[in-house]
Parts: C-alpha cells; sequence; structure tokens
C-alpha cells in the first residue's frame, strides 16, 4: 500500500482540505497521514470562523517522524496559512522528498482574480518559492497569474495560457506544470499543462457547469494524487480528478441543488473506484 501525507489545514464543518483529501485518498486505497496547519470550526465560506494556527507544531511533528523513520511516497499540500509555514513546509521536503517520493503542491491562496484576504501581496513570492519545489503544481489562473506576475485575463487564449505555463516553469517545478479551471473554449472549462523537461504542452476541457462548490480544487488535487499513486500516468490521472470532480458536481446539482457550501464527493466514490479498477 502506497504511503502519503497531506499537509493542509482541518476544516471541522464543511468539506474541503483534509476533510475532503483523507476520505478520498483513504477510499482509492491510499495510507494517508496527515500535517494539519490549522484547524477552523467551518471552512471560509461560512461567516467568522474560529481559526487556530498550527505552525508550531509541523516543526516537532516532523522532528518525531523523522527519528521514527518514516517516509513518503508522496508529499501532497495545499492550503498554508502563512509565509512562515511554507519555510517549515520547504523543509520538510527537505527531510522526507527523497529519491521517488512525488512532491504535488496544490497552492491554493486565491480565485477570481483575488487573493485569500487572509494573506497580504507578498504571500504569492513566498508560495512561488514552494513551487520551486516541486514535482507537479495545481494552481488555478489567479494563482498562476499571482505568482508570475502576470495580468489576469479569465477568457485568455491558448496563447496566453502556453505563455503562462512557460512562466510557471521557469519557477523550477521539476516536472509538470498545469494550470485548473481554464476556458480556452467558449462554455467550457478544463485543464492545460505543460511537462518541465520537454516542454510539451497538453490539456482537456469540460462542458462548464453552471454551478460552482467550495472545495472541489481540493478534491482535484486529492483525486490527482490517489490516481498517480495507484499506477496511472499524470495525465491520466490529472483526466480521472476532473472527471470526478465533475461527477461530483453533477450529482451536488441534481439531488442537492440549494446546497452552497460543499460539494457531495461521497455519493459518487463508486464511480471513482470504479474509475481506476478498484
Amino acid at each position: 500500500m502506497k504511503k502519503i501525507v497531506t499537509i493542509q489545514d482541518i476544516s471541522c464543518y464543511g468539506k474541503c482540505s483534509i476533510t475532503i483529501a483523507l476520505p478520498v485518498l483513504s477510499a482509492m486505497g491510499i495510507e494517508t497521514a496527515i500535517l494539519p496547519t490549522a484547524v477552523l470550526s467551518t471552512h471560509t465560506m461560512f461567516p467568522a470562523p474560529t481559526c487556530r494556527d498550527l505552525q508550531d507544531q509541523i516543526a516537532p511533528i516532523s522532528a518525531h517522524w523523522q527519528k521514527l523513520g518514516l517516509s513518503f511516497d508522496a508529499i501532497y499540500t495545499g492550503y498554508l496559512a502563512s509565509a512562515g509555514q511554507i519555510a517549515l513546509v520547504r523543509k520538510f521536503f527537505d527531510t522526507f522528498g527523497g529519491e521517488g517520493t512525488l512532491r504535488f503542491v496544490d497552492p491554493a491562496m486565491a480565485d477570481g482574480g483575488k487573493l485569500y484576504p487572509a494573506f497580504d501581496r507578498d504571500f504569492p513570492k513566498a508560495m512561488a518559492s514552494l513551487c520551486a519545489c516541486a514535482d507537479i503544481i495545481v494552481p488555478n489562473l489567479t494563482e498562476a497569474c499571482l505568482m508570475t506576475g502576470t495580468p489576469y485575463l479569465p477568457d485568455g487564449d491558448e496563447k496566453y495560457l502556453r505563455s503562462l505555463l512557460e512562466k510557471l516553469a521557469a519557477l523550477g517545478t521539476r516536472k509538470a506544470v498545469v494550470i485548473t479551471g481554464v476556458t480556452p473554449e467558449k462554455g467550457k472549462t478544463g485543464v492545460m499543462g505543460m511537462e518541465a523537461a520537454s516542454g510539451k504542452f497538453f490539456g482537456f476541457s469540460h462542458e462548464k457547469l453552471s454551478r460552482s462548490y467550495h472545495g472541489t480544487g481540493d478534491l482535484f488535487s486529492s483525486t490527482a494524487v490517489g490516481a498517480m499513486m495507484n499506477g496511472f500516468s499524470m495525465e491520466d490521472s490529472l483526466r480521472i480528478a476532473a472527471d470526478y470532480t465533475v461527477a461530483s458536481i453533477r450529482e451536488t446539482m441534481e439531488h442537492d441543488p440549494e446546497k452552497e457550501y460543499s460539494v457531495d464527493f461521497e455519493a459518487v466514490i463508486p464511480y471513482l473506484l470504479k474509475r481506476i479498477g478498484k
């Protein structure tokens, strides 16, 4: 059984971050350790959540794991609450990210052309330094623009997206850079990526659905990591992740249309397991 660690926050109510990553990865047959960066009473779509920053626990947990001689097949990071946490995660990469360990970074910090309110304008530079240490990064369009100093164009054409991918690759990411939620075709949304070594571009798209839900980026990233740990190629894993995310949105729209705070991914887990042959 593959063993990974995911480093992101715990939102006690409302599905996102670890409360999506852990059930999805476990269902996919992946032994999943967690290194929480914060504990929130709810995710941030709810008003005024409580939040306890766990930065002071990252180094002690890492040191204990090092004494135990633990190792991981993948390190998957999501929401990190501060530049200080990013620096600690970079050290974690140095300690546990040895040969054969996939380092997968979802630089969760912005959307819709804006940085999340919790972050200052210097935060994207710190996140770019973590992406430079990664094997695969999966920013959305806003995050990609902020890390590269590129104007945000939500309807940017393929030439614009390819240029943005090249700028992301220049950060130093080792294997591939991927931008999620792009719209190179009208009425479509999808993924565009570039292999770092060869410069090969790739991509695929789906029908753009009329609803969006909190946590779908976490769902996409968790599923992509899980598929790669099940032996699928990177491109196939990204496609599986996109298909499962779309299926989960459709499920929510059909059976729970008034729900806004999260996506009903649990109901579609049988579809996901069938896709990966479980």
